[in-house]
This record gives C-alpha cells, structure tokens and sequence, in this order.
C-alpha cells in the first residue's frame, strides 16, 4: 500500500514516528488497527498494538515518542501500544505481512496473518473480538478447519493457560462464525 492510500490519521502518525527514527524499526501489528487498515472493518480505533517491540532496545524512546500521552498522541489522538498478555501461533512470525512495503524510510510494520489474528484474540474472548472474527471470517470466508488446524498445531500445545477452556471458546467461534454464515446465505 502506496503512502498516499494509507488512511488518517495513521499516514500523518506513522510518517512522523518515521522520520524521527535514526535506525530501522520494525513492528508486528494485530488487532484493530489491522482489522481496520487491511480488511476495511469500519470501526475506531486509537491505537496501533504491536508485539514485539519490547525486544527493540529503543523502546523507551519510542513509547515516549509514540506511546500513549506522547506529543504524537494527542497531537493524532492515536498511538502505539505494546500488547504483552496476547499469545500467538508456534510459526507465526513465517506467515507475517509487510503492510506498507516501501511507504517508510526506517520504520516496516508486519500485520498478523488472518488466522494467526484470530487465534491472538482467543484468551481474551471479549465482544469485540467476537465481532472482529465474524467480520474477519466473512469478510476472508476464512477456512474453519484451517483455523482448526492451525490451533491445534501451533497455538494449543503452546498456550499458556486452561487449554480446555481456549479450546471450547475456539469451538464456539467456529459454531458462530458457522451460524453467521449459514444466516446470510
């Protein structure tokens, strides 16, 4: 995606984290601001959540720059926000996608591959990230049993937590985003 065609307030926030970097940066991004920039979901959200970035040793610079309350927060009202709690897939680093190749100078920002979005949102179980998946799987008529797969293989074994529990929520999504579809055909 062409600077240009990068939404705002996102184009005008990210071109500034940009140019006041000195080294290349790079930030794995999930949750809304993907939803939003890549799969057109229409709804606000306020921040960019980003994994990773905690092993970049420029991290306070950036959270200072970027991060909630900075000056580019509230002169954007938007901000990066680094998400510790979420887990992901085994591989999923293999699967990642260059958003804006060539948009920026210093900074690369990679999204989550669908699957692996979906999955990332498991634990938490909230609405909103019930709807995200709907809107996610019927937007990409997402493969259940990849997404089936994909747990198995590489999220449960690794999960940190009640696998019973994550798995029942999985079952649920599925049957949900079954259910959604069955209800729009």
């Amino acid at each position: 995606m062409p600077l240009d065609q990068i939404p705002e307030p996102w184009r005008s926030f990210l071109s500034e984290v940009d140019a006041q970097l000195e080294d290349r940066v790079t930030f794995i991004c999930l949750g809304g601001f993907v939803l939003t920039v890549l799969y057109d979901l229409r709804r606000p959200t306020s921040d960019i959540d980003v994994i990773e970035i905690t092993r970049n040793p420029n991290w306070k610079r950036l959270a200072e720059l970027a991060g909630k309350n900075s000056l580019l927060h509230k002169k954007f009202d938007v901000y990066l926000d680094p998400v510790a709690v979420a887990q992901y897939p085994e591989d999923f680093e293999s699967r990642l996608r260059e958003m804006f190749p060539g948009a920026f100078h210093q900074l690369r920002l990679f999204a989550l591959d669908p699957y692996d979005l979906v999955l990332s949102k498991l634990d938490r179980n909230s609405q909103k990230d019930r709807d995200d998946v709907k809107y996610l799987a019927q937007f990409l008529r997402l493969d259940l049993e990849l997404l089936r797969l994909r747990f198995e293989q590489e999220f449960e074994p690794n999960f940190v937590g009640n696998t019973d529990t994550i798995g029942r929520t999985l079952q649920l999504w599925i049957e949900m985003i079954e259910d959604v579809r069955s209800s729009s055909s």
